[in-house]
This record gives structure tokens, C-alpha cells and sequence, in this order.
């Protein structure tokens, strides 16, 4: 096999390494290493019994779209209500709350995306937008969003634009200035670019996908991906801040002891069970694997025998939270709205499989937390998406997550152009 030499820079400095060129794995080798048993990982929840790769044919099963019925919505928990907040969008993909409580919502996708940000404005504080509206058109596969020192920040797929902004506003006009370029698209949807501020302002957080499953186009193709980026608001001083980060999308800041937590869609053909996404804090400095091992020091057969070094040091993530879900959303719930069990704890929206024989994620997921640290396994928060798992039939596919200032929670509900609002039932 090709072996291709690069520079791969972290956050820690400058490190010779290698990579496998094309990542193919002959059908005997695989035999051989389905055989090898499974392996246990300590996590953060507790133990976690990772199955020997190829142990389980990696299957494609890409699930199809249905319509809602009418008067259906997805299942909360007792005591919770869920309502539509707004319908009739193009794959509305993330939403970020502004400090006045004006709502946006970005409206993009891999294909035929709307490349738009809507604004929604309830002026009187009766719990229903009086005001919807496009708020920027024209632009490249948004995402990620952010209002800093009266500018507004958004996240194309190729780049991060700040344009001038006040408070208030409901048009945003001109090209906007470019600050920082990205490496553009990337393997498998992986073209989401998000967005997070330090708690004073001060630096910027950038998450940026893997170009490719597993190294197989080369290296050399992902310089600045499988990371998360620190940048100064004007886009200068950038380091990349932790790295072997597959696909980070959703970012919050824990806010008990203010780690930065990211949720993240882990790799494929592997197998059914291989290899579960998660989320995790985040260490200045640290390598998560990706693409030369997972879950610590456990090699990709792909990648096998490469940067030993970068692999001992791989850091075992925190939460899986389950094979091929496409773990997007992540948001920390600060709010007293919801019972006493959810504050401090994290919710994940799962867009879904295609890489597994039985469907999985689908719903959103809550994670309960306590001191600032996961103190149990993930929890069905918000479920009902599949309409027929046979037929590998969906209603909806969740994404972002949002925590709204009256403490609900919006799910972006990109694949049924609806954001879902969950309410906490008043005693």
C-alpha cells in the first residue's frame, strides 16, 4: 500500500507522520481481524464493549422520507408538551438565539440548499413569532452562527464572514468581510461549519469535518479538518485547538466547570457496532484518534502501524452515545423550565444512520450530568422520527438543539422543514 508522508499541525506543534493511501483492507485480512475479539474501554459512564472490526458486514441502508400525520408530533417525556414553532422551511439546519431574543435559523443543505438564514421575533412575549422573514440570502452552505462585538458571524462551508451589526436589525446586507478560509465540503455531508465564543468574547471556536471516512484520499487532503479551530474575532492567531476530532459539529460550553463539550459523528464501515459517535470535552492540545485509532489507542485495521506516537496519546472521549446516529445537535440545559434531573445536562440531536443494518439515532438523546461531569448513560429525550424501521421509513431527522431563554428546547427537524418546540408541562 501507498504510504504518503505530511505534516499534520497541532496544537502542540509541528509532527512528522504517515498515512495508508487508500485505506483498503483484502477480504482475508478482514476474516482475521473479526476474529480477534471484542475490547472494553473505560468511559466516563462506565465500560464499553467495543466488538473486533469486520466482526459484522457494514451495510448501506439510506432511509426514505414521510410525511407527518396530521395531528402527530414527536414523543416527549410525561410531562412535557411538543408543539411545531414554525414550519414550511428549506432543511432548516441550526438556530441561534440573539441577546434580544430574535431567533435565527439557517436554512441549508448537502444539495439544492436554500444558502439563507431566516429571522423569527416574537416583540410581544406571548410565546409566538409575530415576524419571519430572510434575514441574509446568497450565501454557501451556512451553519454555524454569532453575534460578537456588533458583528454578525456566519459560518459558510468555505469560510467564516463577519458583517456589521445592530442590535435589532432584520436585513443583513453586503458580501461581508471574510476573515478566515476553510477547507470547503468534505466526506459524506461533513460541509457543516459551527460556531462558539469564549465566555468573555475573546477567542472564537471554528469546528471543521474530515474531507474522507478514514484517510483514504490521503492526508495531504486534511490539512485544518477532523478539527477544532481558535481563532481572535478578526480571524487572526489561529491554532488549531484539539484535533483527531472526526466530525465535531454541535459546541457548548459545560457550565459548571466551562470545558468546551462537542458532539461528534464518529467513522464508518467498520461494521453494525463500529465505531459509536460521541461526545466529549474538549482538552487544549488533545488528539481523539481520528484517523489512526478510536476510543483511545484501538487501531483502525486501515490505518494500522501509523503515527504510533499521535495514537499512544489519543484520548478515550467521554460519552458514546451509539453507532452511525449522526450525533449533530449538543446544547447544555441552564434553564429551571425543565424538572430539577435536566439542569446542567446535555441534550444530542442524532440526524440518523445510513451505515448500519438497523436504523439508529433518529430522536434526541439526554445525558444527565452532575458536578459538571456525565453521571449516567444517555437517555431517549424526544423519539417518534421512525415511522416504519423495516422499511427504514422516517417522519423527521433531528439536528440542532437550542435552548430557548423561557428554558424550552427547539429541535431542528431539518429532513421535515420543521423546528419542534418541547415544553415543560406547568404543575
Amino acid at each position: 500500500m501507498k504510504t504518503i508522508p505530511l505534516y499534520l499541525f497541532l496544537a502542540g506543534g509541528l509532527l512528522l507522520s504517515s498515512c495508508n493511501g487508500n485505506g483498503q483492507v483484502k477480504k482475508s485480512e478482514k476474516e482475521a481481524i473479526a476474529k480477534q475479539g471484542s475490547t472494553t474501554v473505560k468511559t466516563a459512564i462506565g465500560d464499553l464493549v467495543l466488538p473486533a472490526p469486520y466482526s459484522s458486514e457494514s451495510v448501506t441502508k439510506n432511509s426514505s422520507m414521510k410525511d407527518w400525520p396530521v395531528g402527530t408530533t414527536p414523543k416527549a417525556p410525561a410531562g412535557f408538551t411538543v408543539t411545531k414553532f414554525a414550519d414550511g422551511l428549506k432543511n432548516p439546519r441550526s438556530t441561534y438565539i440573539a441577546p434580544n431574543n430574535d431567533i435565527f435559523v439557517v436554512e441549508s443543505n448537502t444539495s439544492s440548499s436554500a444558502n439563507q438564514i431566516s429571522v423569527f421575533r416574537d416583540s410581544d412575549k406571548d410565546g409566538v413569532f409575530e415576524t419571519r422573514q430572510v434575514f441574509k440570502d446568497g450565501l454557501n452552505k451556512p451553519f454555524g452562527m454569532l453575534i460578537l462585538n456588533n458583528y454578525f458571524y456566519i459560518a459558510n462551508t468555505d469560510g467564516l464572514y463577519r458583517f456589521p451589526y445592530k442590535e435589532g436589525q432584520l436585513k443583513l446586507e453586503g458580501k461581508g468581510e471574510k476573515i478566515v478560509t476553510l477547507p470547503a465540503g468534505g466526506y459524506n455531508n461533513h460541509w457543516t461549519r459551527n460556531l462558539l465564543a469564549s465566555a468573555d468574547g475573546s477567542k472564537i471556536y471554528i469546528s471543521v469535518g474530515s474531507g474522507s471516512n478514514n484517510g483514504e484520499n490521503g492526508m495531504d487532503k486534511e490539512v485544518r479538518r477532523a478539527n477544532i479551530l481558535e481563532i481572535n474575532p478578526d480571524g487572526s492567531g489561529e491554532i488549531i485547538y484539539a484535533s483527531g476530532i472526526r466530525n465535531p459539529v454541535g459546541m457548548d460550553w459545560n457550565p459548571v466547570n466551562h470545558e468546551l463539550w462537542t458532539a461528534v459523528n464518529e467513522r464508518d464501515e467498520l461494521g453494525d457496532e463500529l465505531v459509536p459517535d460521541y461526545v466529549t470535552s474538549v482538552k487544549k492540545g488533545g488528539f481523539y484518534g481520528w484517523p489512526y485509532s478510536y476510543y483511545g489507542q484501538i487501531e483502525d485495521p486501515r490505518m494500522k502501524g501509523h503515527a504510533k506516537d499521535l495514537v499512544a496519546k489519543a484520548i478515550v472521549p467521554d460519552v458514546p452515545v451509539g453507532p452511525h446516529t449522526a450525533s449533530l445537535g449538543f446544547a447544555f440545559y441552564t434553564k429551571d423550565a425543565f424538572p430539577a434531573s435536566y439542569k446542567n445536562g446535555a441534550f444530542v440531536g442524532q440526524h440518523g444512520s445510513w451505515n448500519r443494518s438497523k436504523l439508529s439515532g433518529y430522536k434526541v438523546l439526554f445525558i444527565p450530568f452532575k458536578d459538571g461531569k456525565p453521571s449516567g448513560k444517555p437517555q431517549d429525550f424526544l423519539t417518534g422520527f421512525i415511522a416504519n424501521e423495516d422499511k427504514a421509513e422516517v417522519y423527521g431527522r433531528p439536528v440542532a438543539v437550542t435552548v430557548m431563554k423561557d428554558g424550552s428546547l427547539l429541535v431542528n427537524d431539518d429532513s421535515a422543514n420543521t423546528i419542534w418546540q418541547v415544553t415543560a408541562n406547568k404543575k
